[in-house]
Order: C-alpha cells, then structure tokens, then sequence
C-alpha cells in the first residue's frame, strides 16, 4: 500500500470518527474525544499536504514517509482503549502496522538526521525567503538575546529596518501603499517572511509583523474607504504601530462574553473596562479594540463592534494616560505589564480604560459597522492563526540548527553526540516534523490565497504548535546542561515555543470550539 494510500485510508478513519462523535451526543458530550480527533485529523491533514512534496525527490519522500508514520502512530495512540467510541474495530491498525514499523525504525529516522530537506520554493519567493532571513541574521539576531535575559525593548533599528523591508505591509494592498499584490502570493509572502523573522527571534522577529496585520486585514475586510485611506498606508510604513485588545481578564477565548464597553457620546464614544493580553500596547500607536456596543448582552457577539483607539506611545515598564475633554468625563487609560517566563520584547499588558474618547470616525466599518466587531475581527485572526504556524515553524527550525549544531561538535564517552542512535533518531523525527509542518503552511497559504482554508489554518495551528514544544525540547535535551543554561539560546527556543498554543486561540478551545465541531458538521 503506497503512503497516499495510508493517507487517504487514515483520512477515511478520522471523517468516520467525526459522524461517531456526532452520534454519541457531539463535542460537548465527550471533549477528550473530540480533542484527540481534532488533533489526530490535523496531523493527517498534514500529511495529505505533504504528498506533492515527497514527488520531488529521495529524501523528500523519506521525511515524509517519517511524519506519516509519527501521525499513524499518534492517531492509533489516541483510539487504543476507545475503539468503539471511534467506530473502529480493535484490528483496525493492521494495514498501517507495517509501514510505521518501517518508517519509524532508528535506522530510518536516524539516516534523516542531517538531511532536513529543499524547501522547493519558487524563485521570487525563494528571494523573499533569502531576503528575510539576511535581515534576520545580520539585525535581529545579534538583539534577540540581549532582549530575553534583560526583558527589553525591541530596538527601533529593527522597527525601522523591517519597515524598510516591507515587512508591515505583507497584506496591505498596493493600491494603498502595501506590498499586497492579492491572492496566493500575499499570504505565501507572509508565511515565508514570518518564518525567516522568527527563525531569528519570536519576540522582536517573527510576532512583531502579526498585529499589522490582523489590523490590516480587519481594515480590509470592513473598513470604510476613508478608514482604509487613513490608515492602511501608515500601517505598511510603520508611521502607526497596532496592538489588538480583544482579551479581558474573565473571557478569554470566549470572546462573546466580552463586557468592555463603548457608549454613545457626542462626537464619538467612550470606552470602559478591562483587556489583558493586550501584546505591544505601551509602544503601539493604535489598539484595535472590540467592545460591546449593544447593551443586550443576549446578542452575545452580535452586539460587539471594532474601534480603532489612538493613544500616546508609553514606557515598557508601566504607564498612565489622562485625557483631556470639555462637555465629557475626562479619560484615563492605564497599562500594567505582565511578566512572561519567554517571548520577551513585544510585552503583555493589562489595560483599564476608563471612559477614554474614541471619535466617531474610528469605529470600523462606521455605522454599518455596528454589531460587526467580531466577524472584522475573526477576518484578522484567522490569518493569524497562519501567521502562528508560520512562526512555530521559525523557532522548530531555529531550535533544530542549533541541536544539530551542538551534537556535531560535543563530545562525550570519546565521541560526538550526533553518532548516538538516539541523537539521530531525535533530530531526524525533527526534520520531518518541521519540513511537513512547513509545507502544510504554504498549503494553507494557498487555500487562503483562494479565499479558502480557514479551517486549515486551525488545523495548521492546533497541529504545528504542540509540535514545536516537542521540538524544543529534545533540542534542548540534547545539549545537556547546557541547554537549562542561558549562554546558549536553545534555552530561549523551548520558552518561547510553550506560548505557541495559548495566544491566537488557546489550543484546547481551538481544538474543540472550532476544529471538532467543523469535523462533525460536516
């Protein structure tokens, strides 16, 4: 049986356990079932993307081969003992035995080891590939340390830099002064961008592109045309910086329960209440704000609208703004810092506002913008979640060069790390799980590019971002005592790979809120 037989067999096997699911009472009913199929199907759905990949030579084929076999074993890790709630036999596995047995030997992941495979990009965007990763190298690296160990800012050279590159105007329309040229090459740009940038540095790389755009995708999706005017353009400039404060300290990713609130006033409206979470506020230009404009808390996220709220740029450590006013309560917004053990430089914030002025004009989509927030907001997320695959798939490859690098050269019992069996074995599971992880990334891009793929991109999130903490962490297993050691950045990796799964929808909510319950639909 050829491995895109095994696929489609196992692909097969997971629709099946999606209409099981459904007959015994849905996701609600049984949550551990329908996390484990969410997860199991992304890791197949991942696998079906990389079978064009694998045409393309030996050792193509053979990294995939590997992570076909990891997904098989998982899917049969999560059914044993649960059969019959999957709709399986118990001999079900028996087709699949003797591939995973083969293409999960040591002898074949370890011949991966040191052949992590051609990403087989095309030209143009092979140069945008090259163009990032200089950047990366030669400005953000030689930072990133510096600004995890002291929690600092990230340096305006970078802001500055990566302006210059295009790199805030991946998704703003040309005809606004983006970079956007529309369709599968704006979001293949940004996934290739994203990975290079964080492949250097998540905090100041990779994550410090994603609040443009998810602004710039919220404008477009439902801005006015003077909004899309204003705005758009800047925002590829990086003459205005954008944070997101959608996150309150009691709703999470249950953004329908929101209760900040903006009412009425003349000239605009006045927001009160709390956002956490909110990444890049102090140095941000404008937070893009959803708030409850509808006092019918029954309309849940129907009656949530997106405001554009301008603010001073503040100081990393803290900061309170008074705003003035005549005829009006005066404003006041307040933002606490939040220490994180990793993904240091962008800085957490809890924000208080408290009836700070907002102008008519900045409410998203005007008046017919009203009830809208949520679905201009999810406009954004939705490729932010790609955006996050993008960025788990940096830091894997980042954590991977550095494992490598440090097996070849450290010696102990009188010979390299890397001629261990189970060195190799690591660092070739490592291989394949990064090289599909990547294709399955570029895949999506280009169902999003086609107005498509939305549930992918879930997928590609749930799925590549528990991989990187596995990755992390044998990287950082495999040096040693080193690797707990902060002179070495693997350390640097494994922290701020564990964000992955909780921002941009945390991973159980993801998982079964959006992934399950789209499988049982259908």
């Amino acid at each position: 049986m050829s491995t895109t037989d095994l696929v489609e067999r196992a692909e097969r096997i997971v629709a099946d356990a999606a209409s099981s699911l459904a007959a015994h009472g849905g996701v609600d009913a049984h949550q551990s079932f329908a996390y484990d199929l969410a997860h199991a199907t992304s890791a197949i759905a991942t696998a079906r993307a990389c079978l064009d990949y694998a045409a393309t030579g030996d050792v193509e084929s053979r990294l995939v081969d590997a992570f076909v076999a990891l997904a098989l074993a998982d899917l049969a890790a999560r059914t044993l003992g649960h059969e019959e709630l999957w709709g399986l036999s118990r001999d079900w596995f028996n087709p699949f035995r003797d591939f995973v047995a083969d293409k999960s030997s040591p002898g074949f992941l370890g011949a991966l080891a040191e052949t992590p495979g051609d990403r087989h990009l095309d030209e143009d965007y092979q140069m945008v590939s090259e163009m990032f990763h200089r950047f990366a190298l030669e400005q953000v690296r030689p930072h990133a340390e510096h600004v995890h160990r002291t929690n600092g800012d990230i340096p305006e050279s970078i802001i500055q830099g990566l302006a210059e590159l295009g790199g805030f105007g991946l998704s703003v329309p040309e005809e606004f002064g983006g970079y956007s040229p529309g369709g599968e090459a704006e979001y293949l740009g940004m996934v290739i961008a994203t990975e290079e940038l964080s492949w250097a540095s998540l905090g100041i790389g990779g994550s410090l592109i994603t609040r443009p755009e998810i602004m710039a995708r919220a404008l477009v999706s439902g801005g006015t045309p003077a909004q899309k005017e204003r705005w758009l353009g800047r925002l590829a400039r990086a003459e205005v910086l954008a944070a997101i404060a959608v996150t309150e300290p009691d709703y999470g990713s249950d953004v329908a329960g929101l209760s900040t609130t903006a009412t009425r006033t003349e000239g605009g409206w006045l927001i009160n209440g709390t956002k956490t979470w909110c990444t890049f506020a102090a140095r941000a230009d404008v937070l893009v704000l959803l708030a409850r404009t509808d006092p019918d808390r029954a309309k849940a996220h129907r009656g949530l609208s997106l405001f554009l709220v301008e603010k001073p740029r503040g100081d990393s450590h803290g900061f309170v703004f008074e705003q003035a006013s005549e005829g009006r309560p005066a404003g006041r917004l307040e933002g606490r810092p939040i220490d994180t053990l990793g993904y240091r430089g962008m800085h957490s914030y809890e924000l208080a506002f408290e009836n700070w002025f907002v102008p008519e004009d900045n409410l998203l989509g005007g008046e017919d913008g009203l009830g809208r927030g949520f679905y201009y907001q999810m406009a954004g997320f939705e490729n932010g979640r790609l955006q996050t695959a993008a960025r788990a798939v940096g830091v894997m490859q980042a954590a991977y060069d550095a494992a490598l690098e440090y097996a070849r050269h450290r010696v102990v019992f009188g010979q390299p790390v890397i001629d261990f069996e189970l060195t190799r074995v690591k660092l070739g599971t490592m291989a394949a799980i990064i090289q599909c992880a990547r294709q399955f990334s570029l895949a999506v891009a280009r169902l999003m590019g086609a107005g498509t793929g939305s549930l992918e991109a879930s997928m590609a999130k749930a799925y590549v971002c528990r991989a990187a903490e596995w990755v992390t962490r044998e990287a950082m297993q495999i040096h040693g005592g080193m690797g707990y050691a902060e002179e070495y950045p693997v350390s640097r990796y494994f922290v701020d790979a564990r964000v992955l799964s909780i921002f941009e929808g945390a991973d159980e909510t993801l998982c079964l809120k959006v992934v399950a319950r789209r499988l049982v639909e259908g």
